[in-house]
Protein backbone atom coordinates (compact mmCIF):
# COMPACT_ATOMS: atom_id res chain seq x y z
CA UNK A 1 0.00 0.00 0.00
CA UNK A 2 1.19 3.51 -0.81
CA UNK A 3 -0.02 6.73 0.83
CA UNK A 4 -2.06 8.56 -1.81
CA UNK A 5 -3.70 11.66 -0.30
CA UNK A 6 -3.58 13.14 3.20
CA UNK A 7 -4.40 16.14 5.36
CA UNK A 8 -2.20 17.28 8.21
CA UNK A 9 -5.09 18.11 10.55
CA UNK A 10 -8.85 18.34 10.88
CA UNK A 11 -10.01 21.44 8.99
CA UNK A 12 -11.17 24.41 11.01
CA UNK A 13 -14.88 24.27 11.77
CA UNK A 14 -15.07 20.47 11.97
CA UNK A 15 -14.93 18.14 14.98
CA UNK A 16 -13.98 14.47 14.82
CA UNK A 17 -16.57 12.31 16.65
CA UNK A 18 -14.56 9.13 16.23
CA UNK A 19 -14.76 6.03 14.01
CA UNK A 20 -17.75 5.80 11.70
CA UNK A 21 -19.97 2.73 12.22
CA UNK A 22 -18.51 -0.17 10.24
CA UNK A 23 -21.81 -1.16 8.64
CA UNK A 24 -22.54 2.31 7.25
CA UNK A 25 -22.73 2.23 3.45
CA UNK A 26 -20.47 4.66 1.60
CA UNK A 27 -20.99 5.85 -1.96
CA UNK A 28 -17.49 6.25 -3.31
CA UNK A 29 -16.13 7.53 -6.61
CA UNK A 30 -12.76 6.76 -8.12
CA UNK A 31 -11.09 8.83 -10.81
CA UNK A 32 -8.96 7.00 -13.35
CA UNK A 33 -5.86 8.41 -15.01
CA UNK A 34 -6.80 10.10 -18.27
CA UNK A 35 -4.94 9.42 -21.51
CA UNK A 36 -3.79 12.96 -22.35
CA UNK A 37 -5.46 15.76 -20.40
CA UNK A 38 -2.50 18.08 -21.06
CA UNK A 39 -3.05 17.57 -24.77
CA UNK A 40 -6.71 18.54 -24.36
CA UNK A 41 -5.70 21.69 -22.48
CA UNK A 42 -3.47 22.62 -25.41
CA UNK A 43 -6.33 22.01 -27.85
CA UNK A 44 -8.67 24.17 -25.74
CA UNK A 45 -6.25 27.07 -25.82
CA UNK A 46 -5.73 26.61 -29.56
CA UNK A 47 -9.44 26.75 -30.43
CA UNK A 48 -10.05 29.61 -27.94
CA UNK A 49 -7.23 31.99 -28.90
CA UNK A 50 -8.40 34.54 -31.51
CA UNK A 51 -5.04 34.64 -33.31
CA UNK A 52 -5.00 30.85 -33.79
CA UNK A 53 -5.77 29.35 -37.19
CA UNK A 54 -7.99 26.87 -35.34
CA UNK A 55 -10.07 29.44 -33.43
CA UNK A 56 -13.67 28.30 -33.02
CA UNK A 57 -13.01 24.77 -34.27
CA UNK A 58 -14.49 23.06 -31.23
CA UNK A 59 -14.26 19.32 -30.78
CA UNK A 60 -16.96 16.67 -30.83
CA UNK A 61 -17.60 14.57 -27.72
CA UNK A 62 -15.92 11.61 -29.40
CA UNK A 63 -12.81 13.73 -30.02
CA UNK A 64 -12.80 15.00 -26.43
CA UNK A 65 -13.15 11.45 -25.11
CA UNK A 66 -9.99 10.35 -26.90
CA UNK A 67 -8.04 12.67 -24.59
CA UNK A 68 -10.07 12.00 -21.45
CA UNK A 69 -10.69 8.25 -21.53
CA UNK A 70 -8.30 6.02 -19.54
CA UNK A 71 -5.83 3.82 -21.40
CA UNK A 72 -6.85 0.16 -21.83
CA UNK A 73 -4.21 -1.04 -19.35
CA UNK A 74 -5.55 1.38 -16.73
CA UNK A 75 -9.08 0.07 -17.20
CA UNK A 76 -7.87 -3.52 -16.97
CA UNK A 77 -5.80 -3.01 -13.81
CA UNK A 78 -8.54 -1.08 -12.00
CA UNK A 79 -11.25 -3.59 -12.97
CA UNK A 80 -9.06 -6.45 -11.80
CA UNK A 81 -8.63 -4.73 -8.43
CA UNK A 82 -12.36 -4.07 -8.13
CA UNK A 83 -13.24 -7.66 -8.98
CA UNK A 84 -10.68 -9.08 -6.56
CA UNK A 85 -12.33 -7.10 -3.78
CA UNK A 86 -15.89 -8.09 -4.64
CA UNK A 87 -16.85 -4.66 -5.97
CA UNK A 88 -19.05 -3.78 -8.92
CA UNK A 89 -18.54 -0.27 -10.28
CA UNK A 90 -20.82 1.91 -12.37
CA UNK A 91 -19.44 4.23 -15.05
CA UNK A 92 -20.25 7.84 -14.14
CA UNK A 93 -18.76 9.81 -17.03
CA UNK A 94 -18.99 9.61 -20.84
CA UNK A 95 -15.28 8.78 -21.18
CA UNK A 96 -15.26 6.22 -18.37
CA UNK A 97 -12.72 8.15 -16.29
CA UNK A 98 -15.04 8.24 -13.25
CA UNK A 99 -16.42 5.07 -11.64
CA UNK A 100 -18.74 4.74 -8.66
CA UNK A 101 -19.40 1.92 -6.22
CA UNK A 102 -20.88 1.26 -2.80
CA UNK A 103 -19.24 -0.48 0.11
CA UNK A 104 -19.32 -0.45 3.90
CA UNK A 105 -17.09 1.68 6.08
CA UNK A 106 -15.30 -1.40 7.41
CA UNK A 107 -14.58 -2.65 3.89
CA UNK A 108 -13.41 0.80 2.78
CA UNK A 109 -11.06 0.92 5.77
CA UNK A 110 -9.46 -2.31 4.55
CA UNK A 111 -9.40 -1.31 0.89
CA UNK A 112 -7.57 1.95 1.55
CA UNK A 113 -5.62 1.13 4.73
CA UNK A 114 -7.34 3.92 6.61
CA UNK A 115 -9.98 4.78 9.18
CA UNK A 116 -13.10 6.62 8.14
CA UNK A 117 -14.38 8.82 10.97
CA UNK A 118 -17.55 10.82 11.50
CA UNK A 119 -16.97 14.56 11.43
CA UNK A 120 -19.42 17.22 12.56
CA UNK A 121 -19.59 20.63 10.98
CA UNK A 122 -19.68 22.80 14.09
CA UNK A 123 -21.86 25.62 12.75
CA UNK A 124 -24.57 23.51 11.11
CA UNK A 125 -24.35 20.19 12.97
CA UNK A 126 -24.17 18.34 9.65
CA UNK A 127 -22.27 15.06 9.79
CA UNK A 128 -20.01 13.59 7.12
CA UNK A 129 -17.78 10.52 6.93
CA UNK A 130 -14.21 11.35 5.95
CA UNK A 131 -10.60 10.38 6.58
CA UNK A 132 -7.43 12.42 6.91
CA UNK A 133 -5.32 10.02 4.82
CA UNK A 134 -5.72 6.94 2.67
CA UNK A 135 -3.53 4.59 0.67
CA UNK A 136 -3.95 2.58 -2.52
CA UNK A 137 -2.15 -0.56 -3.73
CA UNK A 138 1.17 0.14 -5.43
CA UNK A 139 -0.21 -1.55 -8.55
CA UNK A 140 -2.80 1.25 -8.89
CA UNK A 141 -0.27 4.08 -8.77
CA UNK A 142 -0.36 5.92 -12.08
CA UNK A 143 -3.77 4.45 -12.86
CA UNK A 144 -6.06 5.67 -10.06
CA UNK A 145 -5.99 9.46 -9.51
CA UNK A 146 -8.12 9.71 -6.39
CA UNK A 147 -10.91 8.31 -4.22
CA UNK A 148 -13.78 10.61 -3.27
CA UNK A 149 -15.12 11.58 -0.79
CA UNK A 150 -12.11 11.06 1.45
CA UNK A 151 -10.00 14.05 2.52
CA UNK A 152 -12.21 16.80 1.05
CA UNK A 153 -14.22 18.71 3.67
CA UNK A 154 -16.80 21.10 2.30
CA UNK A 155 -18.74 23.33 4.64
CA UNK A 156 -22.52 23.14 4.18
CA UNK A 157 -22.79 26.85 4.92
CA UNK A 158 -20.25 27.70 2.25
CA UNK A 159 -21.66 25.56 -0.51
CA UNK A 160 -23.38 28.66 -1.90
CA UNK A 161 -20.84 31.17 -3.12
CA UNK A 162 -23.23 34.06 -2.72
CA UNK A 163 -25.69 34.53 0.12
CA UNK A 164 -27.89 37.20 -1.43
CA UNK A 165 -30.01 37.69 1.68
CA UNK A 166 -26.92 38.55 3.68
CA UNK A 167 -26.49 41.84 1.84
CA UNK A 168 -29.29 44.31 2.39
CA UNK A 169 -29.28 47.85 1.03
CA UNK A 170 -26.81 49.99 2.98
CA UNK A 171 -25.59 53.54 2.82
CA UNK A 172 -23.43 52.49 -0.15
CA UNK A 173 -26.27 52.15 -2.61
CA UNK A 174 -26.63 52.77 -6.32
CA UNK A 175 -26.30 56.35 -7.40
CA UNK A 176 -28.99 57.79 -9.63
CA UNK A 177 -27.63 58.57 -13.10
CA UNK A 178 -29.36 60.32 -15.96
CA UNK A 179 -27.76 57.89 -18.41
CA UNK A 180 -29.40 54.99 -16.59
CA UNK A 181 -32.76 56.39 -15.47
CA UNK A 182 -34.08 53.01 -14.39
CA UNK A 183 -31.42 52.71 -11.66
CA UNK A 184 -32.71 54.34 -8.49
CA UNK A 185 -30.96 54.66 -5.16
CA UNK A 186 -31.82 51.21 -3.88
CA UNK A 187 -32.47 48.78 -6.72
CA UNK A 188 -31.11 47.24 -9.91
CA UNK A 189 -33.55 45.93 -12.51
CA UNK A 190 -33.13 44.48 -16.02
CA UNK A 191 -33.80 47.94 -17.49
CA UNK A 192 -31.06 49.36 -15.27
CA UNK A 193 -28.54 46.80 -16.55
CA UNK A 194 -29.64 47.33 -20.14
CA UNK A 195 -28.96 51.05 -19.77
CA UNK A 196 -25.73 50.58 -17.84
CA UNK A 197 -24.10 48.10 -20.22
CA UNK A 198 -25.93 48.82 -23.48
CA UNK A 199 -27.69 45.45 -23.50
CA UNK A 200 -30.26 45.28 -26.31
CA UNK A 201 -33.92 44.54 -25.71
CA UNK A 202 -34.69 42.98 -29.10
CA UNK A 203 -35.52 39.29 -29.12
CA UNK A 204 -32.75 36.88 -30.04
CA UNK A 205 -33.23 35.06 -33.31
CA UNK A 206 -30.48 32.46 -33.73
CA UNK A 207 -30.80 28.74 -33.11
CA UNK A 208 -29.43 26.61 -31.58
CA UNK A 209 -28.40 28.77 -28.67
CA UNK A 210 -29.13 28.28 -24.99
CA UNK A 211 -28.00 29.07 -21.48
CA UNK A 212 -27.97 26.71 -18.48
CA UNK A 213 -28.41 27.80 -14.87
CA UNK A 214 -27.27 25.29 -12.26
CA UNK A 215 -29.03 24.69 -8.95
CA UNK A 216 -27.77 22.80 -5.89
CA UNK A 217 -28.48 22.11 -2.19
CA UNK A 218 -32.25 22.37 -2.43
CA UNK A 219 -32.50 25.68 -4.28
CA UNK A 220 -35.66 25.62 -6.37
CA UNK A 221 -36.64 28.11 -9.09
CA UNK A 222 -40.28 29.16 -9.06
CA UNK A 223 -42.29 29.64 -12.25
CA UNK A 224 -44.75 31.90 -10.43
CA UNK A 225 -41.99 34.16 -9.12
CA UNK A 226 -40.47 34.39 -12.60
CA UNK A 227 -43.81 35.31 -14.14
CA UNK A 228 -44.33 38.13 -11.64
CA UNK A 229 -40.78 39.32 -12.20
CA UNK A 230 -41.25 39.48 -15.98
CA UNK A 231 -44.60 41.24 -15.70
CA UNK A 232 -42.99 43.87 -13.50
CA UNK A 233 -39.60 44.27 -15.17
CA UNK A 234 -39.76 42.77 -18.71
CA UNK A 235 -43.35 43.22 -19.81
CA UNK A 236 -42.11 43.38 -23.41
CA UNK A 237 -41.34 39.65 -23.32
CA UNK A 238 -44.04 37.11 -24.11
CA UNK A 239 -46.23 36.23 -21.14
CA UNK A 240 -45.33 32.54 -21.39
CA UNK A 241 -41.54 33.11 -21.38
CA UNK A 242 -40.11 30.61 -18.91
CA UNK A 243 -37.35 28.05 -18.40
CA UNK A 244 -36.96 24.34 -19.09
CA UNK A 245 -36.29 22.03 -16.14
CA UNK A 246 -33.67 19.29 -16.27
CA UNK A 247 -32.57 17.21 -13.27
CA UNK A 248 -29.64 15.04 -12.22
CA UNK A 249 -28.90 12.98 -9.10
CA UNK A 250 -32.62 12.66 -8.29
CA UNK A 251 -33.02 16.42 -8.37
CA UNK A 252 -36.42 18.07 -8.24
CA UNK A 253 -37.91 21.55 -8.54
CA UNK A 254 -41.16 21.68 -6.54
CA UNK A 255 -43.42 24.59 -7.40
CA UNK A 256 -44.37 25.62 -3.90
CA UNK A 257 -43.80 29.16 -2.62
CA UNK A 258 -42.60 27.84 0.72
CA UNK A 259 -39.79 25.94 -1.05
CA UNK A 260 -38.64 28.78 -3.29
CA UNK A 261 -34.88 29.30 -3.37
CA UNK A 262 -33.62 32.87 -3.31
CA UNK A 263 -30.49 31.87 -5.21
CA UNK A 264 -32.41 29.90 -7.82
CA UNK A 265 -34.99 32.67 -8.28
CA UNK A 266 -32.25 35.27 -8.70
CA UNK A 267 -30.26 33.24 -11.23
CA UNK A 268 -33.30 32.34 -13.34
CA UNK A 269 -34.87 35.80 -13.28
CA UNK A 270 -31.71 37.56 -14.47
CA UNK A 271 -30.99 35.08 -17.25
CA UNK A 272 -34.54 34.81 -18.58
CA UNK A 273 -34.95 38.55 -17.92
CA UNK A 274 -31.82 39.62 -19.83
CA UNK A 275 -31.27 36.97 -22.50
CA UNK A 276 -34.21 38.19 -24.62
CA UNK A 277 -35.88 34.92 -25.53
CA UNK A 278 -32.81 32.68 -25.64
CA UNK A 279 -33.87 29.30 -24.17
CA UNK A 280 -32.89 28.93 -20.51
CA UNK A 281 -32.51 25.57 -18.76
CA UNK A 282 -32.56 25.18 -14.98
CA UNK A 283 -30.45 22.13 -14.12
CA UNK A 284 -31.40 20.99 -10.62
CA UNK A 285 -29.01 18.58 -8.89
CA UNK A 286 -30.27 16.40 -6.06
CA UNK A 287 -28.34 15.04 -3.11
CA UNK A 288 -27.79 11.44 -4.16
CA UNK A 289 -24.32 11.60 -2.64
CA UNK A 290 -23.15 12.60 0.82
CA UNK A 291 -20.98 15.37 -0.57
CA UNK A 292 -23.91 17.39 -1.85
CA UNK A 293 -23.03 20.24 -4.16
CA UNK A 294 -19.50 19.10 -4.99
CA UNK A 295 -20.73 15.78 -6.35
CA UNK A 296 -23.37 17.79 -8.17
CA UNK A 297 -20.60 19.80 -9.84
CA UNK A 298 -19.04 16.61 -11.18
CA UNK A 299 -22.34 15.25 -12.41
CA UNK A 300 -23.27 18.59 -13.98
CA UNK A 301 -20.21 18.39 -16.20
CA UNK A 302 -20.96 14.78 -17.14
CA UNK A 303 -24.52 15.77 -18.04
CA UNK A 304 -23.49 18.79 -20.10
CA UNK A 305 -20.93 16.76 -22.03
CA UNK A 306 -23.79 14.74 -23.50
CA UNK A 307 -26.41 17.53 -23.45
CA UNK A 308 -24.39 20.51 -24.71
CA UNK A 309 -25.16 24.10 -23.81
CA UNK A 310 -23.68 27.30 -25.20
CA UNK A 311 -23.32 28.99 -21.79
CA UNK A 312 -23.52 27.70 -18.22
CA UNK A 313 -23.56 29.94 -15.14
CA UNK A 314 -23.04 28.78 -11.55
CA UNK A 315 -23.39 30.80 -8.36
CA UNK A 316 -22.01 28.18 -5.98
CA UNK A 317 -18.54 27.20 -4.85
CA UNK A 318 -16.15 26.46 -2.00
CA UNK A 319 -13.00 27.57 -0.29
CA UNK A 320 -10.10 26.13 -2.26
CA UNK A 321 -8.33 24.82 0.83
CA UNK A 322 -11.32 22.64 1.76
CA UNK A 323 -10.90 20.52 -1.36
CA UNK A 324 -7.98 18.20 -2.03
CA UNK A 325 -5.69 19.36 -4.80
CA UNK A 326 -6.23 16.15 -6.77
CA UNK A 327 -10.00 16.58 -6.71
CA UNK A 328 -9.83 20.28 -7.59
CA UNK A 329 -7.49 19.50 -10.48
CA UNK A 330 -9.79 16.75 -11.72
CA UNK A 331 -12.85 19.01 -11.67
CA UNK A 332 -10.94 21.88 -13.27
CA UNK A 333 -9.95 19.56 -16.12
CA UNK A 334 -13.59 18.60 -16.53
CA UNK A 335 -14.23 22.24 -17.46
CA UNK A 336 -11.47 21.87 -20.06
CA UNK A 337 -13.61 19.19 -21.71
CA UNK A 338 -16.69 21.44 -21.66
CA UNK A 339 -14.74 24.34 -23.12
CA UNK A 340 -13.33 22.14 -25.88
CA UNK A 341 -16.93 21.34 -26.89
CA UNK A 342 -17.66 25.06 -27.21
CA UNK A 343 -19.32 25.83 -23.86
CA UNK A 344 -18.65 29.11 -22.04
CA UNK A 345 -18.36 28.21 -18.34
CA UNK A 346 -18.95 31.08 -15.88
CA UNK A 347 -18.74 31.03 -12.08
CA UNK A 348 -19.43 33.65 -9.42
CA UNK A 349 -16.18 34.46 -7.61
CA UNK A 350 -17.64 34.47 -4.08
CA UNK A 351 -18.70 36.99 -1.45
CA UNK A 352 -15.84 37.03 1.06
CA UNK A 353 -13.31 39.41 -0.46
CA UNK A 354 -9.92 37.79 0.10
CA UNK A 355 -11.28 35.76 3.05
CA UNK A 356 -13.00 32.98 1.08
CA UNK A 357 -16.39 32.25 -0.36
CA UNK A 358 -18.09 33.98 2.57
CA UNK A 359 -16.73 36.79 4.73
CA UNK A 360 -14.42 35.54 7.48
CA UNK A 361 -12.32 38.39 8.95
CA UNK A 362 -10.40 36.02 11.24
CA UNK A 363 -8.27 34.58 8.45
CA UNK A 364 -4.54 35.37 8.47
CA UNK A 365 -3.58 34.76 4.83
CA UNK A 366 -5.84 35.02 1.79
CA UNK A 367 -8.31 32.19 1.17
CA UNK A 368 -8.88 31.59 -2.58
CA UNK A 369 -12.21 30.20 -3.73
CA UNK A 370 -12.90 27.23 -6.01
CA UNK A 371 -13.74 26.72 -8.85
CA UNK A 372 -13.01 30.46 -9.21
CA UNK A 373 -9.27 29.76 -9.33
CA UNK A 374 -9.52 27.20 -12.14
CA UNK A 375 -7.79 28.73 -15.20
CA UNK A 376 -10.23 27.13 -17.65
CA UNK A 377 -13.38 28.96 -16.57
CA UNK A 378 -14.46 32.61 -16.58
CA UNK A 379 -14.85 33.94 -13.05
CA UNK A 380 -17.15 36.90 -12.41
CA UNK A 381 -16.69 39.43 -9.59
CA UNK A 382 -19.03 42.23 -8.53
CA UNK A 383 -19.32 46.00 -8.69
CA UNK A 384 -21.65 48.50 -7.06
CA UNK A 385 -22.86 52.04 -7.82
CA UNK A 386 -23.56 53.45 -11.26
CA UNK A 387 -21.75 56.74 -11.70
CA UNK A 388 -19.07 55.59 -11.49
CA UNK A 389 -19.10 51.82 -10.93
CA UNK A 390 -16.80 50.81 -8.08
CA UNK A 391 -15.57 47.49 -6.75
CA UNK A 392 -18.00 45.75 -4.39
CA UNK A 393 -16.23 45.07 -1.11
CA UNK A 394 -17.65 41.54 -0.91
CA UNK A 395 -16.31 40.57 -4.37
CA UNK A 396 -14.04 37.57 -3.81
CA UNK A 397 -10.75 37.81 -5.62
CA UNK A 398 -7.13 36.92 -5.32
CA UNK A 399 -4.73 34.19 -6.41
CA UNK A 400 -5.05 30.43 -6.40
CA UNK A 401 -2.74 28.31 -4.29
CA UNK A 402 -3.45 25.28 -6.50
CA UNK A 403 -3.31 26.54 -10.08
CA UNK A 404 -0.50 28.38 -11.83
CA UNK A 405 -1.02 31.65 -13.65
CA UNK A 406 -2.09 30.92 -17.25
CA UNK A 407 -0.28 32.59 -20.13
CA UNK A 408 -3.34 34.56 -21.24
CA UNK A 409 -3.30 36.69 -18.07
CA UNK A 410 0.39 36.93 -17.18
CA UNK A 411 0.92 40.40 -18.63
CA UNK A 412 -2.23 41.84 -17.04
CA UNK A 413 -1.45 40.32 -13.62
CA UNK A 414 2.20 41.36 -13.75
CA UNK A 415 1.18 44.96 -14.38
CA UNK A 416 -1.15 44.89 -11.40
CA UNK A 417 1.42 43.38 -9.05
CA UNK A 418 3.97 46.00 -10.09
CA UNK A 419 1.54 48.78 -9.20
CA UNK A 420 0.52 47.03 -5.96
CA UNK A 421 4.12 46.89 -4.76
CA UNK A 422 4.76 45.39 -1.33
CA UNK A 423 1.37 46.34 0.13
CA UNK A 424 0.21 42.77 0.75
CA UNK A 425 3.43 40.78 0.52
CA UNK A 426 3.35 37.28 1.98
CA UNK A 427 -0.44 37.02 2.15
CA UNK A 428 -1.09 35.54 -1.29
CA UNK A 429 0.51 33.40 -4.00
CA UNK A 430 1.88 35.87 -6.58
CA UNK A 431 2.44 33.11 -9.15
CA UNK A 432 -1.09 31.71 -8.83
CA UNK A 433 -3.98 32.07 -11.25
CA UNK A 434 -5.56 35.45 -10.59
CA UNK A 435 -9.33 35.87 -10.34
CA UNK A 436 -11.91 37.15 -11.15
CA UNK A 437 -11.60 37.65 -14.90
CA UNK A 438 -14.47 40.11 -15.32
CA UNK A 439 -17.24 41.63 -13.23
CA UNK A 440 -20.75 43.02 -13.39
CA UNK A 441 -23.15 44.81 -11.05
CA UNK A 442 -23.80 42.81 -7.90
CA UNK A 443 -25.51 44.95 -5.28
CA UNK A 444 -29.20 45.61 -4.68
CA UNK A 445 -30.85 43.49 -7.38
CA UNK A 446 -34.64 43.44 -7.31
CA UNK A 447 -36.08 39.93 -7.54
CA UNK A 448 -39.43 38.32 -6.83
CA UNK A 449 -39.08 35.75 -4.05
CA UNK A 450 -42.02 33.84 -2.60
CA UNK A 451 -44.33 36.24 -4.39
CA UNK A 452 -42.78 39.39 -2.93
CA UNK A 453 -40.24 41.85 -4.28
CA UNK A 454 -36.98 41.83 -2.32
CA UNK A 455 -33.47 43.15 -2.82
CA UNK A 456 -30.42 40.87 -2.87
CA UNK A 457 -26.71 41.26 -3.49
CA UNK A 458 -23.67 39.13 -4.22
CA UNK A 459 -21.53 37.87 -7.07
CA UNK A 460 -24.42 35.51 -7.77
CA UNK A 461 -26.10 38.57 -9.27
CA UNK A 462 -23.06 39.23 -11.45
CA UNK A 463 -22.49 35.80 -13.01
CA UNK A 464 -25.97 35.33 -14.57
CA UNK A 465 -25.82 38.93 -15.79
CA UNK A 466 -22.53 38.42 -17.61
CA UNK A 467 -23.63 34.98 -18.83
CA UNK A 468 -26.74 36.50 -20.40
CA UNK A 469 -24.58 39.00 -22.28
CA UNK A 470 -22.39 36.17 -23.57
CA UNK A 471 -25.49 34.34 -24.79
CA UNK A 472 -26.56 37.47 -26.70
CA UNK A 473 -23.11 37.68 -28.29
CA UNK A 474 -23.49 34.03 -29.28
CA UNK A 475 -26.83 34.87 -30.84
CA UNK A 476 -25.07 37.32 -33.12
CA UNK A 477 -22.33 34.84 -34.04
CA UNK A 478 -24.70 31.95 -34.70
CA UNK A 479 -26.91 34.21 -36.79
CA UNK A 480 -23.83 34.95 -38.92
CA UNK A 481 -23.13 31.24 -39.39
CA UNK A 482 -20.32 31.12 -36.83
CA UNK A 483 -19.73 28.99 -33.73
CA UNK A 484 -20.49 30.00 -30.11
CA UNK A 485 -17.67 31.76 -28.29
CA UNK A 486 -16.76 28.80 -26.06
CA UNK A 487 -13.95 29.38 -23.54
CA UNK A 488 -13.87 33.16 -23.17
CA UNK A 489 -10.69 34.14 -21.39
CA UNK A 490 -8.16 34.33 -24.24
CA UNK A 491 -10.64 36.52 -26.14
CA UNK A 492 -11.37 38.73 -23.12
CA UNK A 493 -7.73 39.31 -22.16
CA UNK A 494 -7.02 40.16 -25.81
CA UNK A 495 -9.88 42.70 -25.93
CA UNK A 496 -9.65 44.61 -22.68
CA UNK A 497 -10.90 47.79 -24.37
CA UNK A 498 -14.30 46.11 -24.77
CA UNK A 499 -14.79 46.21 -20.99
CA UNK A 500 -15.40 49.11 -18.61
CA UNK A 501 -12.30 49.36 -16.44
CA UNK A 502 -13.13 49.71 -12.73
CA UNK A 503 -10.47 51.69 -10.88
CA UNK A 504 -11.90 52.47 -7.44
CA UNK A 505 -12.91 50.49 -4.37
CA UNK A 506 -11.43 47.36 -2.81
CA UNK A 507 -12.54 44.05 -1.37
CA UNK A 508 -12.69 42.78 2.21
CA UNK A 509 -9.41 41.76 3.83
CA UNK A 510 -8.43 39.40 6.63
CA UNK A 511 -8.61 41.49 9.81
CA UNK A 512 -9.00 44.64 7.67
CA UNK A 513 -6.86 46.93 9.84
CA UNK A 514 -3.90 44.56 9.67
CA UNK A 515 -4.44 43.16 6.18
CA UNK A 516 -6.65 45.13 3.79
CA UNK A 517 -8.01 43.51 0.67
CA UNK A 518 -6.94 44.22 -2.89
CA UNK A 519 -7.60 47.68 -4.35
CA UNK A 520 -9.13 48.06 -7.78
CA UNK A 521 -6.73 49.73 -10.21
CA UNK A 522 -6.39 50.60 -13.86
CA UNK A 523 -6.30 47.37 -15.85
CA UNK A 524 -6.95 43.93 -14.40
CA UNK A 525 -7.31 43.62 -10.64
CA UNK A 526 -8.28 40.77 -8.25
CA UNK A 527 -11.58 42.43 -7.32
CA UNK A 528 -13.25 43.31 -10.62
CA UNK A 529 -11.00 41.53 -13.11
CA UNK A 530 -10.78 43.28 -16.48
CA UNK A 531 -13.98 45.20 -15.77
CA UNK A 532 -17.67 45.19 -16.65
CA UNK A 533 -19.25 44.58 -20.08
CA UNK A 534 -19.68 47.23 -22.74
CA UNK A 535 -22.04 45.49 -25.11
CA UNK A 536 -21.39 47.66 -28.17
CA UNK A 537 -17.61 47.25 -27.87
CA UNK A 538 -17.93 43.52 -27.22
CA UNK A 539 -20.06 43.16 -30.34
CA UNK A 540 -17.43 45.01 -32.38
CA UNK A 541 -14.69 42.72 -31.03
CA UNK A 542 -16.76 39.57 -31.55
CA UNK A 543 -17.59 40.56 -35.13
CA UNK A 544 -13.86 40.56 -35.93
CA UNK A 545 -13.42 36.96 -34.75
CA UNK A 546 -13.06 34.23 -37.38
CA UNK A 547 -15.18 31.09 -37.66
Amino acid sequence: MRLHEHRDHVPSGFTNKGPAPGDTVLKLRIALKQTDITGLQDVLMDVSTPSSAHYGQHLSLEEVNRYVEPKPETIAIVNEWLSANGLTAKTLSPAGDWLGFQTTVSHANELFDTRFDTFVHDASGAESIRTLAYSIPASLKGHLDLVHPTITFTSPQRAVVSSPLKFKPTSRTLTADASAPSCDSTAVTPACLQALYGIPTALATASPNNITVTGYIGQYAQQADLKQFLIKYRSDLLNNTTFVLRTIDNGTNPQNASMAGVEADLDIQYTVGLANGIPVTFLSAGNSYRDGALDGFLDTVNYLLTQPTSVVTTSYGFNEEDISFDLADKLCNAYVALGALGTSVLFASGDGGVTGSQYNPLCINDVPTFPAGCPFITTVGATQNVNPETAAEFSSGGFSNYFAQPDYQKTAVSQYLTKLGTTRNGRFNESGRGFPDVSAAGRNFNIVYKGNTTTVSGTSCSSPTFASIVSLLNDRRIDAGKKPLGFLNPFLYNNTDALNDITSGSNYGCVPIISPGFPAMEGWDPVTGLGTPNFAKLVAAVDLLPN
